[in-house]
C-alpha cells in the first residue's frame, strides 16, 4: 500500500504543455480558449467556484492542474436534469465529486431541521441552490449524463458517511454513501495525497473500483481476501452480549444469499471469525470486521460499539483496515492517509491560485469568500477530539504545519493582489488558531497512541504546549510593511493557552479587536464530560489572563463565550445552572446554537443509542447518556440560553416550577424571570442560530460539521443581567 510517496514527485500527465489556466474553466468557450478539447477530471461542486485554498474544488482543481492534467469545473449544476452534467464533455479519466465546503444537510436545515434561507457558499448568499444529500444526487445525475465515466466522491459529506451512519434528517440509520451514490470510490479526509496518486493511476490504464490499495479510501468488495485475517470488532472492544445465537458478527457470504434465496436472506450463515492476530502476521493486512450495516441499523448498542472501534481507529501510525458488511457486499475502508509534511503544504498553498471568484458571478456577493479573502490558514488538524466536532473524523489529529516562509508569501500576496485589502489580515489560523507547531514530544508515541484526545481529561504530559514559533509568525507577519493589523478569529483552545502566558500576552496586547470568541460550551461537567472538554475553572484561568493583559495593554477588550445547548448529557438542572452562570457574568445571548447531530460524530453515537462510547460500551451496564431531544424539550435548553428574552419567560416559569425552583421567579436582582409579561410577548417559539448580541461580523467557524470557511456571527458583549 502507498502510503508517503510525495505529494509532487510524479511524472508530470502530458497535458501539464498546456499551461496554467488563469481560471478552471466552466464552460465550453472557456476550455477552446485554453486550446483544450476535453478534461482530464471534471469537478461537482454545492459551492460556487472561487479559486481560493479555503475552497476545496480549487485546492484540489489546482493540484491536478499541477500535476499536468485539465481539470473543468461544474459548480452548483441544476440538479434536476443531466444537462449540465454534459456541459464539459465526457472526463478523460473520471468526475469528481463533492458537496462542497459544507455538509449539504448542514448547509440547507437548522439544528431544528427548518430549512435555511439563505447560503454563504452561493452568490448573493441565496439559499436552495444544491440537492439534499448532494455527493448522491450529483453522482447520479453524472451517471445518467455518462453511463461510462468512472466517479470518484470525496469532500466533508462523503468522508463523514463513508460507513454506515446514524442521519439526524431521516432520523434513521443510512447505508455507506458509496453504496447510495453508485461511486467507484470514495476518498475521505483532504484526501490530496490519495486523490494524486488515483489520477495518475487512472491516468495509467486502471479503474479506479479497481484501485484498493491506497490509504484514505473506500471501496466496494465481494468478499475479503483469502491473504488477510479478520478480527472481530470485539477483539478491539468488547461490548458484552449481544444476542444468543447466531454470532452477532457473523457474516453472510454472496454464494449463500443465492443458494437460499429471498427464503433464507434473514439467516446468514455463522462465519467464525479470527479472535487474534497469529504471531508474526503483519499487522497492516488484519482488518477488523465492524457489525454490519444490519445489524447497526437494528440494535443501538451494536452501533456505539462500531463507532468506539472506528474511532480507535484513526491514527495513521497505527489504524488498520476496517470492513462493515452491506447486504452482499464488504464495504472495506483503508487507514487514514499519511498527513502532508510542510514542504508538502507549502506546496499545495503556493499553487496559482487567482484568490478570486470566477468572472463568471460578475461582482456578485459571496458571503464565505468575503469572510476568507483576507485570511490565511497556516495548519490542518486538531487533537482537541471534541464528540460534536467533525474535524477530527475529516482531518485528523495530527496538525499538518505550513512553514513560516510560505505563510508570510501568502500574506504579501494578500497585500499586493486582493482588491479591497486595508491592510489588516482578517485571521491567521485553521481549525485552531494556538495548535501551530504543537506534536507529540516522541514521534514513537505519537505513531503507537490511542487516545482520542491529546488535551482531555487533562493535556497529556507528551504534548509539546510551546507556542514560541506561533508567537515568531505573528511578530512577522505584523512587521510586514503595508500590513497595518493582524487579527486572530479561528477559535482558540484556551486550555492550551493558559500553558503559554507569552502567547496570551502578544494574542491580547496586539491580535484583539476588542472581543475574543472563547468556546467553554457549557459550565457543568456532566455535559462536558460528553464532549470532551475542560471544566469552567480553565476559562476562569484564562479570564484571568486575558484581563490581566489586556490592562497592561491598555485595552477595553471582552472575551465572548460560545455555548451549545441540547447536546448529549445535558439536563434541565444543567442547563439552569449554565443560565444562572450567563445572569452572573452578564451575558445575553441574542441566539443560540443547539446540538445538530452529525454523522459519524461521537456526541451523535451517544445522541441515537444513549450510551456513552468514551467509556466502552457494554449491553449489561456501561455509562447511559440522556438526550434532550423531543421539540420541547430542545425549545427550553435553548430558552434557558435566552432566559432574558420575554418570548420563552412562560416557558421558563413553567420548567421553574415543576424543577422546585419557583424561588428563581420574581422581579429582583437573584431572580432568572420576572412574574409579569409584557403584553404582545410569550407567543412565539425560541429561535435558534448562533449569533451574540447587535449582529456583529461574519467569522471562520472551524467546529461541528461545517468546514475551514463556514460562516458564524462574531458575538458582540452586552453589560448587564
Amino acid at each position: 500500500m502507498e502510503s508517503d510517496k510525495q505529494l509532487f514527485s510524479y511524472r508530470k500527465y502530458w497535458a501539464h504543455r498546456f499551461g496554467v489556466a488563469p481560471f478552471l474553466p466552466m464552460s465550453r468557450p472557456e476550455m477552446e480558449a485554453l486550446g483544450w478539447d476535453s478534461c482530464d477530471v471534471i469537478i461537482v461542486t454545492g459551492d460556487a467556484y472561487v479559486d481560493h485554498p479555503s475552497f476545496g474544488m480549487a485546492i484540489i482543481g489546482r493540484l491536478l492542474e499541477a500535476q499536468g492534467f485539465r481539470v473543468g469545473i461544474i459548480s452548483q449544476p441544476d440538479w434536476r436534469s443531466a444537462e449540465p452534467f454534459r456541459e464539459l464533455g465526457r472526463p478523460n479519466l473520471f468526475f469528481g465529486i463533492t458537496a462542497g465546503n459544507m455538509d449539504s444537510m448542514v448547509n440547507r436545515y437548522t439544528a431544528d431541521r427548518r430549512i435555511r434561507r439563505n447560503d454563504a457558499y452561493t452568490p448573493n448568499d441565496e439559499g436552495g441552490r444544491r440537492p439534499d444529500r448532494a455527493v448522491i444526487v450529483y453522482s447520479q445525475r453524472a451517471r445518467e449524463a455518462w453511463p461510462d465515466a468512472p466517479i470518484v466522491i470525496g469532500g466533508i459529506e462523503a468522508s463523514l458517511r463513508r460507513i454506515a451512519h446514524y442521519d439526524y434528517w431521516s432520523d434513521k440509520v443510512r447505508r455507506s454513501v458509496l453504496l447510495d451514490s453508485r461511486a467507484d470510490l470514495l476518498l475521505f479526509g483532504n484526501a490530496e495525497r490519495a486523490l494524486v496518486e488515483v489520477a495518475h493511476r487512472v491516468a495509467g490504464g486502471e479503474h479506479p473500483r479497481d484501485i484498493q490499495d491506497v490509504r484514505g479510501s473506500v471501496f466496494l468488495r465481494d468478499a475479503v481476501p483469502a491473504d488477510w485475517v479478520v478480527v472481530d470488532s470485539t477483539d478491539v472492544d468488547a461490548p458484552g452480549p449481544v444476542e444468543p445465537k447466531p454470532d452477532p458478527y457473523a457474516s453472510t457470504s454472496a454464494t449463500d444469499c443465492a443458494t437460499k434465496g429471498d427464503a433464507g436472506a434473514d439467516q446468514p450463515k455463522v462465519v467464525r471469525l479470527q479472535r487474534a492476530v497469529p504471531r508474526g502476521h503483519p499487522r497492516e493486512r488484519t482488518v477488523i470486521r465492524l457489525p454490519a450495516f444490519e445489524q447497526v441499523r437494528a440494535d443501538p448498542v451494536l452501533y456505539a460499539h462500531a463507532s468506539r472501534v472506528l474511532h480507535l481507529e484513526t491514527n495513521p501510525g497505527n489504524a488498520r483496515a476496517l470492513v462493515q458488511r452491506h447486504g452482499d457486499k464488504e464495504v472495506w475502508l483503508n487507514p487514514p492517509p499519511i498527513p502532508l509534511t510542510t514542504p508538502e503544504m507549502d506546496a499545495v498553498y503556493d499553487l496559482p491560485y487567482a484568490r478570486a471568484p470566477h468572472p463568471v458571478y460578475a461582482g456578485a456577493r459571496i458571503p464565505a469568500w468575503e469572510m476568507i479573502r483576507f485570511s490565511v490558514n497556516i495548519m490542518r488538524g486538531c487533537f482537541g477530539g471534541c464528540t460534536f466536532c467533525s474535524i477530527t473524523e475529516h482531518e485528523g489529529r495530527i496538525i499538518q504545519n505550513r512553514s513560516e516562509e510560505s505563510i508570510l508569501r501568502e500574506v504579501e500576496e494578500i497585500r499586493d493582489r486582493v482588491d479591497g485589502f486595508t491592510g489588516v489580515i482578517s485571521d491567521l489560523g485553521g481549525p485552531t488558531a494556538n495548535m501551530y507547531r504543537l506534536a507529540c514530544k516522541d514521534p514513537e508515541i505519537e505513531r503507537s497512541c490511542r487516545r482520542l484526545s491529546c488535551v482531555y481529561p487533562g493535556i497529556c504530559k507528551n504534548l509539546n504546549t510551546d507556542h514560541s514559533a506561533l508567537v515568531g509568525l505573528y511578530r512577522k507577519a505584523r512587521a510586514l510593511p503595508g500590513i497595518k493589523k493582524v487579527l486572530i478569529a479561528s477559535g482558540l483552545r484556551y486550555d492550551l493557552a493558559v500553558e503559554a502566558p507569552e502567547y496570551v500576552r502578544e494574542l491580547v496586547t496586539h491580535h484583539v479587536g476588542g472581543y475574543l470568541k472563547i468556546a467553554p460550551e457549557h459550565t457543568e461537567e456532566a455535559p462536558l464530560s460528553r464532549m470532551m472538554k475542560p471544566g469552567i475553572g480553565t476559562y476562569d484561568r484564562f479570564k484571568a489572563m486575558f484581563d490581566r493583559f489586556s490592562r497592561e495593554a491598555g485595552k477595553e477588550q471582552y472575551l465572548i463565550p460560545y455555548f451549545i445547548a441540547a447536546h448529549p448529557g445535558t439536563t434541565d438542572e444543567d442547563m439552569l445552572n449554565l443560565a444562572l452562570w450567563l445572569k452572573r457574568n452578564g451575558f445575553r445571548a441574542d441566539q443560540v446554537q443547539a446540538f445538530l447531530p452529525g454523522p459519524m460524530a461521537l456526541a451523535t453515537a451517544m445522541w441515537h443509542t444513549g450510551r456513552n462510547p468514551l467509556r466502552g460500551i457494554h449491553r449489561e451496564g456501561g455509562e447511559r447518556v440522556h438526550s434532550a431531544k423531543g421539540i420541547r424539550a430542545r425549545r427550553l435548553h435553548k430558552a434557558f440560553l435566552r432566559y432574558h428574552d420575554p418570548e420563552n419567560w412562560p416557558l421558563l416559569r413553567e420548567a421553574l416550577q415543576r424543577m422546585g425552583r419557583a424561588d428563581l421567579i420574581g422581579n429582583g436582582k437573584r431572580h432568572l424571570v420576572p412574574n409579569y409579561q409584557p403584553a404582545g410577548t410569550g407567543r412565539r417559539p425560541s429561535g435558534s442560530g448562533e449569533r451574540f448580541s447587535k449582529g456583529g461580523r461574519i467569522r471562520t467557524q472551524h467546529t461541528g460539521l461545517k468546514s475551514a470557511a463556514t460562516p458564524r456571527r462574531v458575538p458582540r458583549p452586552r453589560k448587564g443581567a
